[in-house]
């Protein structure tokens, strides 16, 4: 348990295993790092894991200015992790929110990026209209939580009724600087990616399985795995699937 300074915003880690290559996950947005509980054993064995909380998440900060929240900044934490841990490059992986800011931190540093794992995850959109679909949905996202709090998050997936935030005020915030997309940079930066790349979704994660496809096609040499009988949080519905899954990538890499 530990907390990294951004600037006057406090980012929670944890930080696991002493030896090997560095991964660090990010989770989906409104869940929190506890999602990962059941990959900590695993993936700590041979690597060193370092899981964190999104600003306004979890045990992070929840800072006032909406300025604090966006993906320049999340990109910049995730960078500001892997300094912390001491390494060049890293492992990047995350779930839904968190593959996007993956992606996204693969944009702008490539140099850094030894692996993807990209979980559950769009890449964003290409169309205008299709991308303002999305930010109503991620605007609506913020509304329902700033009028129902925090118990909102029970009717949601697994992902989100695991997490425990002091309030909904971060989740606000975030949803709409974090969760809302503005271009097309991420989703044409696709064919650009040489790092290997593991694509994972659960068979039942409906709204992403097309996404999952496309990537699966513009990534080049990309491994695509599909977790059977596993929503949008594959890791939590098929823990042994998903670890056997990305144990074998990470071996290889």
């Amino acid at each position: 348990m530990a907390y990294l300074d951004r600037n006057g915003v406090s980012i929670y880690y944890e930080i696991y295993g002493t030896d090997g290559p560095l991964i660090i996950l990010s989770h989906g947005f409104a869940a929190t790092s506890a999602m990962w509980s059941g990959q900590i054993d695993v993936l700590s064995k041979n690597h060193r894991l370092i899981i964190w909380d999104m600003r306004g998440h979890g045990k992070s900060d929840y800072p006032e200015q909406m300025i604090e929240y966006s993906e320049e900044k999340t990109v910049g934490d995730i960078d500001a992790l892997i300094d912390v841990a001491g390494a060049e490059t890293a492992i990047v992986g995350g779930l839904s929110l968190g593959g996007y800011m993956c992606l996204a931190y693969h944009c702008k540093h490539p140099d850094r990026v030894q692996a993807l794992i990209i979980i559950d995850t769009g890449p964003g959109m290409k169309n205008d209209a299709s991308r303002e679909a999305w930010n109503v949905t991620a605007n609506q996202m913020a509304d329902d939580l700033e009028n129902r709090g925090l118990e909102y998050l029970r009717e949601l997936t697994p992902e989100m009724a695991l997490a425990d935030h002091r309030d909904s005020y971060g989740l606000v915030q975030s949803a709409r600087g974090m969760l809302t997309q503005h271009n097309a940079r991420i989703i044409n930066s696709l064919p650009n990616i040489s790092a290997p790349t593991l694509l994972i979704v659960g068979d039942q994660d409906e709204p992403y399985l097309n996404a999952f496809g496309y990537m699966a096609k513009k990534i080049p040499h990309a491994r695509a795995v599909t977790i059977a009988e596993a929503g949008h949080a594959s890791n939590i519905d098929q823990p042994e699937q998903f670890n056997v899954a990305v144990s074998s990538f990470i071996s290889e890499v």
